[in-house]
């Protein structure tokens, strides 16, 4: 039934996602449901939800990635990290996070699933510090692009990006980001069955 529906989702959506990238995509829900069980690692409960909140939700992010290496800033239980790094084997993700709950439900997928471009660190953002930098810092759950940016300064390559998943878009957020940074593009995002606004902002610092 999960095969079916998300396969069914992803028709509805313009993404190429292979069969062996669906099969781990609801490998990686399963998992997600059996260990939120235990240690609630989201408020999503059903399987199905899952699929359209969790995956579709992240997967859509897909295209407009640049770049090779990205991080995953408060990942919590690897999203939108975990559903990008399967459908996107050819680039590395760091999935950042400090609880230590979730790095370790993360690295038991990674583990399971084979996942050999996928790198679990426990560190708060601020005390982490990347041997180099990133080609996209992407974010799905701070609450403020002010936060992100304040935060995840030092994350970036000198050409890097940050990628902020957001809702609504909220004009007085937007026109508050610190000195030094520029919305490069912002895109809305479509997700089949999800009955509430998606759009990515992507930020360049100047």
């Amino acid at each position: 039934m999960l095969a079916q529906r998300l396969t069914s989702l992803i028709n509805r959506t313009e993404l190429d996602v292979p069969a062996s990238q669906q099969q781990q995509l609801i490998e990686l829900v399963e998992l997600l449901d059996k260990w939120n069980k235990a240690y609630n690692l989201t408020s999503v409960r059903k399987p199905e939800d899952m699929l359209v909140r969790h995956i579709v939700d992240s997967i859509v992010v897909g295209p407009h990635l640049q770049g090779k290496r990205f991080i995953d800033v408060g990942t919590g239980p690897g999203l939108p990290g975990l559903p990008l790094a399967i459908c996107n084997p050819d680039k590395q993700f760091v999935l950042l996070d400090s609880l230590g709950k979730r790095i370790r439900f993360i690295r038991t997928v990674i583990h399971k699933l084979g996942l050999t471009n996928v790198v679990a660190v426990e560190s708060r953002v601020e005390a982490y510090q990347p041997e180099q930098g990133f080609d996209g810092v992407l974010s799905r759950a701070f609450a403020s692009l002010n936060d992100m940016l304040s935060w995840c300064h030092h994350l970036p390559a000198q050409d890097g990006l940050f990628y902020a998943l957001k809702g609504q878009l909220d004009e007085a957020e937007m026109g508050q980001m610190p000195e030094g940074f520029s919305i490069e593009d912002q895109h809305e995002l479509i997700v089949p069955e999800l009955n509430a606004q998606r759009h990515l902002v992507i930020v360049r610092a100047q």
